[in-house]
């Protein structure tokens, strides 16, 4: 009885050695697919960062943006279990597209908030009126090519 206790014991401290080393072999973050999607990814979470910092974006345009990037490394990493540590060319093309989206919403953001768009905070209206504008000069035959 102790014969086998011992020998069930000793499988399995081998059986840990011999799977510890194989799980950790196989996340490879640094391959070359997981290393352009995570370089895009920090590279989404440094635009977030600046935006916010510079006024472009409001707090909840970063909060959902960063949702989404959270959701798109998730998925990376699910596929890379998937696949031993790698992901394959196709996945690397699904979450190009998915990060293209979150690239797009960021720079419509932004510009939605450098044209005057409501941002969280901000009061609806402007502070002061704006300017009457200059009536506008009559055209005149020479300015405006008639007659040549």
């Amino acid at each position: 009885m102790k014969m086998k206790l011992m020998a069930f014991a000793a499988a399995a401290a081998l059986l840990a050695a011999l799977t510890a080393p194989a799980k950790a072999g196989d996340w490879k973050q640094d391959h070359p697919r997981r290393a352009e999607v995570n370089g895009r990814l920090n590279n989404q979470h440094r635009r977030v960062k600046q935006g916010l910092k510079k006024g472009e974006l409001n707090k909840k345009q970063a909060r959902r943006i960063r949702r989404e990037d959270r959701n798109i490394r998730r998925e990376e990493r699910r596929m890379a279990r998937r696949d031993g540590g790698h992901i394959t060319k196709a996945d690397q093309r699904k979450i190009n597209r998915q990060e293209n989206r979150v690239s797009r919403q960021i720079n419509r953001d932004e510009s939605k908030n450098a044209a005057g768009g409501v941002s969280a905070g901000a009061p609806a209206s402007p502070a002061t009126p704006a300017a009457p504008a200059a009536p506008a000069a009559p055209a005149t035959p020479a300015a405006t090519g008639a007659g040549q």
